[in-house]
């Protein structure tokens, strides 16, 4: 599935993964290939994501290290989008 990770500066990660974890207001979430459409608010907390892709080398310095080879990135709130295997998350 592709996702696009956007700020009010840039978007700064755009590529396929394997699944992405997001701190949703009543909970965190997973979200994998073929998941039902879905629209949510997000939390502060840490968007995880799992799969084979590169960030560009400009944004490098947002994303941590996660577990088993995840990336992370802190948020303090955004949204998610999800629609036919196209994540769209904005955040800030």
């Amino acid at each position: 599935m592709f996702l696009e990770i956007v700020t009010p500066e840039a978007s700064i990660f755009q590529g396929d993964v394997d699944s992405v974890t997001v701190p949703g207001v009543v909970g965190e979430f997973q979200i994998l290939n073929n998941h039902a459409p879905i629209v949510s608010l997000l939390q502060e907390g840490k968007v995880r994501i799992s799969g084979s892709f590169a960030i560009d080398k400009a944004y490098e310095d947002k994303f941590s290290n996660g577990d088993n080879g995840s990336k992370v990135l802190r948020i303090n709130s955004g949204t998610i989008e999800m629609n036919d295997n196209k994540i769209i998350i904005l955040v800030d």
